[in-house]
């Protein structure tokens, strides 16, 4: 059985501001020139009241590429669509599997569409 942890990461406040060098001697030619951080919520999350974050624990999902310790982002405000990998509540457990192109006779209620896996690699 995997145990899964989620939780939201709080946005920070955008700091877009130009420095001045204090360096002696020459100036650097790029001091006027500060740029941006990459903010992995805006890359990586399309709706930010719907987007959960879930710890992986166990290989147990490893025929999908996700091992212990990884990240799975998950969307609950999207459609999945065939072939999309999703997070499951089957019989009050938490399954990932790849959304079927007919939900024939299969009972299970999708909880969210994963969009991205961040792998750790420590």
């Amino acid at each position: 059985m995997e145990y899964l942890e989620t939780g939201k990461i709080k946005n920070q406040a955008p700091n877009h501001k130009a420095s001045v060098s204090t360096q002696t001697g020459f100036p650097s030619p790029a001091t006027h020139y500060l740029e941006p951080s990459i903010d992995l919520n805006k890359e990586l999350i399309r709706h930010k009241d719907a987007t959960f974050y879930v710890r992986v624990s166990g290989d147990g999902w490893a025929d999908f590429s996700m091992l212990h310790k990884d990240v799975l982002i998950i969307d609950k405000a999207l459609t999945p669509k065939a072939g999309n990998l999703v997070l499951i509540v089957q019989q009050g457990a938490f399954k990932v599997i790849r959304f079927p192109a007919t939900r024939s006779s299969a009972s299970f209620t999708v909880w969210g569409t994963i969009t991205y896996i961040i792998h750790y690699t420590l």
